[in-house]
């Protein structure tokens, strides 16, 4: 956890902070301002005392109702700043507003914009019914006369055409007048409107069938969108007109109409009547649009207003309802008046937390002052590292996996070194490790404004682990220079190469014929070791052997942890016949092994150790022969071979008996001292009193050792081979990146055409983005994490403790107010 009270170094690291549990007894007129000061101090955890309670039954239910319900007023406010484009301001000044006083003044800004919000509401339906209306007058206004003679002439047809009754070409006329009315003139009515475009041919369809084409319908396209009265939305729309004759047809027109969503106009067929008509709509319209205007402008400045002092209302909005979840989290004492709070806070912060406890008495011109005093416990505390803003990512990568128990030795430390490292061993290339470095620069550089900006999952993870990427891209540069290469591309660039060909007929791709001409090249790899094709190849085998020995290395960190975990917490057992046996057997065989190679490196000896260490286990009293690297050296293989066997009965006999030897001694009263039967001596001190009256099972405590013997025996030579990902994967990365190279850019280049040179550039920089320093990178950066998850923490780090969550105002997030 991040903390600005302590400054963080690699020794407050090591050890998670000494907590306390502390009981405070707080009286009620101060105990707001006491919970509101000890959020901006941040460093008290509380406990829930009313556990047995729901959130109703809670003595600040109706407080925390309120909040919500600001809360909810503020959300609204939120979401129509957002519909408006208008943004929160966050050059607002602090102003003193207590909680009683924004109550009130969020309750009269919601009813004021829900009132405008109505009025605007029904303004614009009016507005847009008025549209509508002025688009019928328009365009049925031009093709009326003509529709209107066309349809009579359509009733004439009708009207003189053999009726035949009962049948289903009959028109529905004859259902409501006689045959004889039809002939004669008759006076057709009709009905104007608009439908949705995409629904005119339905519509016209449904108008058909139902009066049987009795009816005369003219349509006409609006080539604008136009809103919709009802939904608000806007579509393509068509203006009609449908001649009929009857009530009951209008009837059946009705319907439809109202089916199908069609707006119904009045429309008059006098000339004289649709100019006046006209004229009246243009007016309301213009009178509508600046009513309208007028109350979007006063909508506007109220969301303004409300934007101005949004950000300051919500964090006081955020800061009270957690004071009253925590206060909801205290117990009333029985004369009500003072409440008790127990919690866990550093042992070093105790002077930070009476001193705040004082101030706030003071400040709340209280007659008592709030008590601090410390309980006593056998609870695991919480655990607490103090990091900084470089360190705190680092810790992450550890939580990830596990909290760590109370005071045990955090891998956070050795991961500040080890992660970047085995990762630039896996991704060595000084060009692309100055990519990476150009990157993440950009984000430190702009930290503040990143910091305040809402990015994506990805690009938020990205800036998290901006200082993990900042030493993985410079350990990368390092390694890339001891690899010596630079996009796969070799340089002399610590001077000129100590080798040279014999002759003319000597080739560079080769060792064949190369002889040492100069004194060797001062730093990293020399570049004629580039592309050899020797049987191993130098580069490839230094990869391989530094491997083993980078794996070698951070396992005996690791069971050196658990020696130091044993001994911090006085678990003698565990360090005798734990630690001792584990290190005498991972150095017998693979620590035997690293020194082989460091001999051969040194020596420049031909031996194979492959074979050496096959047959040290197959015939171990054989002559090595040309495989011997010093004096003495089948001696001593044996004697490691002999420890070697012997650690594994070590590390699974004496712990069990020994465990039962002491739970028989201190049932007999000759030893008092608490049984250490775990790792752990908190976890054996919480329940100790429990295990004192049970029966010592000896089976279960054997098999339990036997898992483990086997465990570490086995995870011995699966991890160090596991280790050998860092060759692999550093192997794939550089034959990646001369592929890329060679089949890319080269073969661009070698076109001499300006538009193939140009594709393979952009080809080359994109697959270097995106496969070498994205995919790669990803790539080492999982290899590199499962290597201290399970190969280094698995020796000594249980990681089943849990993490110091203390009540902080900085933590508090979004979801803790909108």
């Amino acid at each position: 956890m991040e903390n600005e009270h302590y400054s963080s170094s690699t020794m407050d690291m090591l050890r998670s902070e000494p907590m306390q549990l502390a009981q405070l007894i707080i009286p009620i007129e101060s105990a707001h301002r006491t919970i509101s000061y000890l959020g901006d101090l941040g460093l008290f955890q509380f406990k829930d005392l009313n556990e047995d309670k729901s959130p109703f039954q809670r003595t600040y239910a109706s407080q925390v109702k309120r909040c919500g319900e600001m809360t909810r007023t503020m959300r609204l406010f939120k979401e129509q700043m957002t519909k408006a484009s208008i943004s929160p301001s966050t050059l607002s000044t602090p102003a003193d507003v207590d909680l009683e006083k924004l109550e009130v003044k969020l309750a009269e800004l919601e009813a004021d914009l829900l009132e405008i919000n109505a009025n605007n509401e029904k303004l614009q339906h009016a507005y847009n019914e008025l549209i509508e209306y002025k688009l019928v007058l328009e365009k049925v206004g031009e093709f009326f006369p003509s529709a209107q003679n066309g349809a009579v002439v359509r009733q004439r047809e009708l009207g003189v055409q053999p009726i035949v009754e009962g049948t289903i070409d009959s028109p529905l006329l004859i259902e409501q007048e006689t045959t004889t009315y039809l002939v004669n003139q008759i006076k057709l009515g009709f009905i104007c409107g608009l439908v949705n475009r995409e629904k005119s041919i339905p519509f016209e369809r449904i108008l058909f069938r139902a009066t049987r084409g009795n009816v005369f319908l003219r349509q006409a396209m609006v080539e604008d969108y136009i809103v919709d009265p009802l939904s608000g939305e806007k579509v393509h729309k068509n203006v009609f007109v449908i001649f009929y004759s009857g009530e009951r047809i209008k009837s059946k027109i009705t319907k439809i109409c109202d089916a199908f969503g069609a707006n119904r106009y009045p429309f008059s067929d006098d000339l004289g009547k649709q100019f006046q008509t006209m004229t009246e709509v243009s007016g309301k319209l213009a009178e509508l649009k600046t009513t309208i205007d007028m109350g979007l402008l006063h909508r506007s400045n109220l969301l303004q207003t409300v934007g101005y002092e949004f950000e300051q209302w919500n964090l006081l909005l955020k800061k009270e309802k957690s004071i009253y979840h925590i206060l909801n989290m205290l117990s009333i004492n029985v004369t009500k008046k003072c409440l008790l709070a127990e919690g866990w806070c550093p042992l070093s912060a105790t002077s930070q937390i009476q001193k705040v406890l004082l101030q706030a008495t003071t400040d709340c011109s209280s007659q008592v002052g709030a008590i601090f005093q410390v309980l006593q416990t056998k609870e695991l505390p919480p655990t607490y590292f103090c990091t900084n803003k470089f360190t705190a990512s680092f810790q992450e990568i550890v939580d990830a996996y596990g909290i760590a128990k109370y005071q045990e030795a955090n891998p956070g430390v050795y991961t500040i070194i080890t992660f970047p490292f085995l990762f630039a061993v896996m991704f060595g290339d000084w060009g692309h490790g100055i990519c990476l470095l150009l990157a993440t620069l950009y984000f430190i550089i702009n930290e503040k404004k990143f910091s305040s900006q809402k990015l994506g999952d990805i690009l938020e993870m990205v800036f998290g682990g901006r200082y993990i990427i900042l030493l993985m891209s410079l350990f990368s540069i390092y390694t890339g220079f001891i690899y010596n290469e630079f996009f796969s591309i070799p340089f002399e660039l610590f001077g000129p190469t100590a080798y040279g060909c014999r002759d003319s007929s000597c080739r560079d791709a080769t060792t064949i014929g190369l002889i040492k001409m100069r004194d060797t090249y001062p730093f990293g790899v020399d570049p004629k070791w580039h592309g050899t094709r020797s049987e191993l190849p130098f580069l490839n085998s230094l990869k391989m052997k530094m491997s083993i020995l980078l794996g070698v290395s951070q396992m005996n960190l690791g069971i050196i942890l658990s020696y130091y975990n044993a001994k911090y917490f006085e678990n003698n057992i565990n360090i005798w016949h734990q630690f001792v046996p584990q290190m005498i057997f991972l150095n017998s065989l693979f620590g035997y092994l690293s020194l082989l190679i460091i001999v051969k490196w040194c020596t420049g000896s031909q031996a194979d150790l492959y074979h050496v260490m096959i047959y040290m286990f197959l015939s171990p009293t054989d002559d090595l022969g040309e495989n011997q690297l010093f004096t003495g050296q089948k001696f001593l293989q044996v004697i490691l071979l002999l420890l070697a066997l012997v650690a594994v009965p070590w590390m699974l006999l004496p712990k069990p008996f020994l465990l039962k030897k002491q739970h028989r001694e201190r049932h007999k009263g000759q030893s008092y001292s608490l049984l250490f039967a775990g790792d752990d001596p908190l976890e054996s001190q919480s329940d100790g009193v429990h295990r004192d009256n049970d029966d010592f099972d000896f089976s279960e405590i054997f098999v339990h050792q036997l898992i483990h013997t086997i465990e570490f025996v086995l995870g011995a030579v699966s991890n160090t081979a596991s280790y050998l990902r860092l060759w692999a994967l550093s192997l794939a990365h550089s034959e990646l990146s001369s592929v890329f190279y060679d089949k890319v850019l080269l073969l661009a280049l070698g076109y001499n055409n300006t538009i193939v040179l140009i594709v393979g550039i952009i080809v080359f920089i994109s697959a270097t983005v995106g496969v070498l320093l994205v995919m790669e990178s990803l790539s080492a950066f999982l290899h590199a994490l499962r290597l201290h998850w399970v190969e280094f923490q698995n020796k000594f780090y249980e990681g089943d403790g849990y993490k110091f969550l203390p009540f902080a105002f900085a933590t508090l997030g979004d979801e803790d107010g909108l």
